[in-house]
């Protein structure tokens, strides 16, 4: 939290809401595995992100591991991930460590989302010729706004 907040960066992860359904372990990882709270572990984090007045986000975890990073690419793939440990674009070929990738394309939803998120509320217009304002859907509390950094934003993209 103090690195965020001296650099006045946000925290982004992605939801670990069925993370035990998503993830295949060996036999002897199961139990260990099974008794770790994921969801207490992102709401600690919440917590203390804002009690530190550091903006916090969760994105949507689909295929952040299977998508090229690359701007111009962007290509997603199960075959992008030959192994458990290594990325490699099956496009563009592109290659690295699987956690260095997701953690960029999860940064990347991130800063989109909090771009949707923190977008200002346009003042009021008035309508024409009467004295009351027109009505906006960000002006009145859209789902682009956000009342607190600790909102979870939804997926940044459909998947397809």
């Amino acid at each position: 939290m103090a690195v965020a907040r001296r650099t006045e960066r946000g925290i982004a992860l992605e939801e670990l809401s069925g993370i035990r359904d998503r993830v295949r372990l060996r036999r002897h990882q199961r139990t260990t595995h099974s008794s770790w709270p994921f969801h207490q572990l992102g709401t600690f984090i919440q917590y203390k992100a804002l009690r530190a007045g550091v903006p916090f986000l969760e994105v949507d975890p689909a295929y952040t591991a299977q998508r090229c990073p690359v701007p111009w690419c962007g290509h997603t793939k199960r075959a992008n991930r030959p192994d458990r440990d290594t990325f490699a674009c099956r496009r563009c070929g592109f290659a690295g460590p699987a956690d260095v990738i997701a953690a960029t394309n999860i940064r990347k939803r991130a800063c989109v989302a909090w771009a949707f998120v923190s977008m200002p509320v346009p003042a009021p217009t008035r309508g024409k010729g009467d004295a009351t304002p027109a009505r906006h859907p960000a002006a009145t509390g859209s789902a682009t706004r956000c009342e607190h950094p600790g909102r979870k934003v939804g997926r940044s993209r459909p998947r397809s």
